[in-house]
């Protein structure tokens, strides 16, 4: 069956018999949900929303982590004909409080006691909503709070002849225009926006996606990303309609554990996953005696040499056969264990990967298969696959889906992709969606001969320095992130005469180094004080600034003793840095960075 719709998915999941639709670990155990649970939950579900009073457009939100719920409860939603709102469980009330009243929700869907607390604090302020509920509820629900079970539970006592023509009659009413999900941009600067996506939007992107990898029946997939992210939703719908099975990761800390304990064929994640268990496996391997720490570099070069022959598909020569089956022995195969051990491939977005990170874990063994697209694009516009790929690029247009850059080297996009618009705000829409139906991206980028599409930076973040000169951030912050004592890296310098770096460290692998230099501190202020570690760090930025030019260069920095954080509104939920923000919070940092800058670009260029 060819879906249209994504109600079409949950047609199409209910057919395939497997051993299990969903997996969730409760109490300690992963727990199956079977086929026929889901296509029956789903249908209770959708009845007992009807008999709270939902209507056809009316907004539902949920607010919660990956479980099963979510997904049974937006398979429910879309198939009343109502719009889901996915909202990130890491947002504050306020936030939370914006989006319930922007889209209008007139029920919410939360996961624990906290959410429900967090909704039950701004309810008063969002007059839409009429119904909250919640699916692990405290032992005494407050007034006016359901429980997602008494949902289901109203829905199968109702659940006749009459109940179920309904619910097939308004799912199949669905069209491809109908808007299925407003979600929510991060927005780096400002509220965030609601984009609107049809059904028939994510639909032609989980039809094209199967087109160009292999995900087939009997698929494993972990769902890491949170489902408000548009690209873990889309591959889960992608996992339903090829007959897999989702298994929902526990958390962010919990993420290394669940991958040995389910053993995913598949997974997505962001570069930051990857950036992080390079930094385990480097900083455990750092522990390891010379002998194997030597074996490992041998290993890591053999990755090198063979990683063309991985990427083209071609054999490679009998030496380098027999070298790679040797490191696969005893280096590799290790690394793909922490994965589960049969892993096909993974897919990596929302943000860009380093080609080093790239090549590190293709050369190992693993399949990633980075891409590129927006909330606004359902979320994927090109892609790297098995039979087409080049580190360094997010790959080519998926099938049906057109890219152009535009004369400032913006990228744009057209296809059945392209959200319908901004939720009640046409000015935004007229600004994104220009009127020959190209989605303007803020992205800056450049196409090849063989049509890969590379991102080169954000348009909004182009620093322009006070030379006029225009800076790209992002790759030069890539390159400071493949340095083992570097977490986070932000780069200043708009309207300044030189750059300056914000550095979070990757305190793991820094105090570990630092008590075996002989450093002594009792707190992280103390520790990033200390000269041994200053060295360290100039020693990084040195090595940083060799092969860039004199205006890119970072002339000074300032190591910070924490990470940034949502709560301090200075990155998204999606992870990505809010550079006003930063400028704001580290004002008084950033200006000390910035003390004599005159005398300092004077002995800068001397040296020139």
């Amino acid at each position: 069956m060819e879906i249209q719709t994504l109600n079409d998915i949950y047609t199409v999941t209910c057919s395939m018999p497997r051993p299990a639709a969903m997996k969730f670990k409760r109490d300690g155990k992963w727990v199956d949900t079977s086929v026929d649970e889901f296509r029956d939950t789903v249908r209770y579900f959708a009845t007992g929303l009807h008999l709270l009073g939902l209507k056809e457009g009316d907004r539902v939100a949920i607010l919660s982590e990956n479980r099963p719920e979510w997904a049974m409860a937006d398979f429910a939603i879309l198939g009343s004909a109502a719009v889901c709102v996915p909202i990130y469980p890491t947002l504050l009330g306020w936030q939370v409080e914006y989006i319930l009243n922007d889209s209008g929700a007139v029920t919410v869907i939360c996961s624990t006691e906290e959410q429900m607390k967090k909704v039950a604090g701004v309810r008063d302020h969002c007059p839409h909503v009429h119904n909250v509920i919640v699916c692990d509820p405290p032992p005494t629900l407050p007034a006016g709070i359901l429980s997602f079970a008494q949902v289901v539970d109203s829905g199968r006592k109702a659940d006749d002849t009459a109940a179920r023509a309904r619910f097939d009659d308004v799912r199949g009413r669905a069209k491809s225009s109908d808007v299925a999900t407003l979600v929510y941009t991060s927005g780096t600067t400002g509220n965030p926006k609601g984009a609107m996506l049809t059904h028939g939007n994510i639909a032609s992107n989980v039809r094209a996606t199967c087109t160009v990898l292999p995900v087939a029946l009997g698929t494993v997939g972990l769902s890491i990303l949170p489902l408000s992210h548009i690209l873990e939703r889309a591959a889960d719908y992608t996992f339903f309609y090829r007959g897999g099975t989702v298994a929902y990761a526990e958390n962010v800390l919990k993420v290394s554990d669940n991958l040995r304990e389910i053993r995913p064929t598949v997974f997505a994640a962001v570069p930051r996953l990857f950036e992080k268990m390079r930094a385990a496996i480097l900083d455990n391997v750092a522990t390891q005696p010379a002998s194997k720490q030597k074996i490992f570099k041998w290993a890591l070069g053999v990755g090198e040499q063979r990683l063309p022959y991985r990427i083209s598909g071609k054999p490679m020569p009998f030496g380098l056969k027999f070298k790679s089956a040797i490191a696969d022995k005893l280096v590799f195969r290790k690394i793909l264990d922490r994965l589960g051990g049969r892993v096909v491939f993974v897919l990596s977005g929302g943000a860009p990967l380093s080609a080093e990170l790239a090549a590190f874990f293709i050369g190992a063994g693993l399949e990633i298969f980075e891409g590129y697209g927006l909330t606004e694009t359902s979320p994927v516009i090109a892609i790297n696959t098995p039979t087409h790929r080049r580190v360094g690029t997010v790959g080519r247009a998926i099938p049906g889906v057109e890219i152009k850059i535009a004369e400032d080297g913006e990228i744009l996009s057209r296809g059945p992709h392209i959200m319908k618009g901004y939720w009640n705000n046409d000015d935004a829409t007229r600004q994104a969606i220009d009127p020959d139906g190209w989605f303007h991206t803020g992205d800056i980028g450049e196409i090849d001969a063989d049509g890969f599409l590379k991102i080169t930076d954000r348009k909004k973040d182009i620093i322009i320095n006070a030379y006029g000169k225009n800076i790209a951030p992002q790759p030069l912050e890539g390159l400071l992130k493949s340095s083992p004592y570097i977490g986070t890296p932000v780069l200043i310098g708009d309207r300044r005469k030189y750059l300056v770096a914000l550095l979070v460290p990757n305190f793991d692998k820094l105090e570990r180094d630092a008590k075996a230099m002989g450093v002594q501190f009792a707190t992280r202020p103390e520790l990033l004080a200390n000269d041994k570690v200053l060295k360290i760090y100039q020693g990084e930025i040195d090595h940083f600034n060799q092969n860039l030019d004199r205006q890119e260069k970072i002339r000074r920095f300032a190591l910070l003793p924490r990470d940034f954080t949502i709560d301090a509104d200075e990155i998204t939920p999606s992870m990505k840095v809010k550079r006003k923000m930063i400028d704001k919070n580290y004002k008084d940092i950033i200006d000390g960075l910035y003390v004599d800058e005159n005398a300092d670009e004077e002995r800068d260029m001397r040296r020139v």
